[in-house]
């Protein structure tokens, strides 16, 4: 085995959220290093400007890189609707972005052509989503609705009761009432609320599939790898190593609500 073949993958988001992506790579690359990095000190990038986004991707990757890699993830879906093409062109390894890969497979599980999405102000008003299901199959409709205070809800753990209920049904009753057939959650921390999400939409009777990039993005990351040749073959676990840029305590705490498992040590950095 090649050392480039032993380097792990990075993954950064913005806070939490991304460990929906960690958890499906986990599953679907057992033996793969993961190196995983929550910029939690700015959370939420959803309502900050394209510029600053990308900044703050830029630091990201920036630490993650350093720290040597075979390949970046962009497990946030503000920023790859925003940074994905600055930082390909800016960085040796391959980098991947959710938006494609949940574009893919909202694609492909719609047969009424008529997608909703629901995620960030910024990724909503980014246009990404559209532009990508678009390129993939031109006949597709797509209704986006921004859902911000879904990921406050996640990080303080209100997953369940009224509070959550009633603020995805706001969210997502203009996307019902244009006989959407797939909704797709456009923020990695949406799928920790999938099960209320889907109770919801059954309550206004539709029968939207919702789907989510976090499966999707661990199939992506394993195929080119596989292209690549870069994918670890021996028959060891992957370790997983997590930095936050601030709490990390409150970040352990939190972290198995997305991970499915508990977590070890995770380290405070500074990356600005």
């Amino acid at each position: 085995m090649n050392k480039k073949e032993q380097l792990p993958i990075g993954v950064f988001d913005s806070g939490l959220g991304g460990l929906t992506v960690v958890r499906q790579l986990q599953r679907v690359l057992p033996h793969e290093h993961i190196i995983y990095l929550g910029d939690n000190a700015r959370v939420p990038y959803g309502t900050r400007s394209a510029q600053t986004v990308e900044r703050y991707a830029w630091n990201c990757a920036d630490f993650l890189v350093r720290r040597g890699l075979k390949m970046l993830v962009i497990a946030c879906n503000t920023a790859s609707a925003v940074a994905v093409d600055s930082l390909r062109q800016r960085l040796e390894v391959p980098v991947l972005g959710v938006i494609r890969a949940g574009a893919k497979v909202a694609v492909k599980a719609s047969t009424r052509k008529r997608i909703g999405v629901i995620g960030t102000a910024g990724t909503v008003g980014s246009g990404a989503y559209p532009r990508e299901i678009k390129q993939l199959d031109s006949a597709v409709d797509v209704f986006q609705n921004a859902a911000p205070l879904l990921v406050p809800l996640v990080e303080e753990g209100w997953i369940e009761g009224d509070v959550p209920m009633q603020a995805i049904q706001r969210y997502v009753a203009p996307l019902v009432s244009e006989k959407i057939d797939v909704l797709l959650l456009g923020c990695t921390h949406y799928p920790v609320l999938q099960s209320s999400i889907e109770t919801e939409l059954r309550k206004m009777g539709s029968d939207a599939l919702v789907v989510d990039s976090a499966t999707a993005m661990a199939i992506e990351v394993s195929e080119t790898l596989e292209t690549y040749g870069l994918l670890r073959t021996d028959s060891f676990p992957g370790e997983l190593r997590c930095y936050v840029t601030d709490w990390p305590d409150s970040f352990i705490d939190v972290a198995e609500r997305f991970l499915g498992h508990s977590l070890g040590t995770v380290e405070k950095v500074d990356i600005s």
